[in-house]
């Protein structure tokens, strides 16, 4: 896979992102990075994204973000969840990587990064 172009999607101040982060440095992976704080993310991306993965995937239920949203706002659907992320890109899974607009990896996990890296 060396020869795709990779994008890291998140935030820079998650542990979970920090592991992904260290250990795509120490094996020599190449990537872009999109700070979603800074960057924002876009309807389109998050279309594309909801083409390849069910909204709950890509909706992370176990962040902080998450667990504060009142349940009345917790969302019930594509659309609903469409809104949350790009009002609170925090909500979304992370991190991201994506190459060519396809999701490669979603989380982190070492022994998944082995085997797509």
């Amino acid at each position: 896979m060396t020869d795709k172009q990779f994008t890291l999607y998140a935030i820079p101040n998650c542990d979970t992102v920090k592991k992904a982060r260290l250990w795509l440095a120490n094996h020599g992976v190449d990537y872009q990075f999109n700070d979603y704080k800074k960057q924002g993310i876009s309807r389109e991306k998050i279309e594309q994204w909801l083409s390849q993965k069910p909204w709950e995937e890509l909706v992370n239920r176990a962040g902080t973000t998450w667990k504060k949203l009142p349940d009345a706002d917790k969302p019930t659907n594509a659309e609903e969840a469409i809104a949350l992320m790009l009002e609170k890109p925090s909500v979304i899974r992370r991190p991201l990587i994506e190459a060519n607009g396809e999701i490669v990896l979603l989380g982190f996990n070492a022994e998944q990064y082995e085997a797509a890296f």
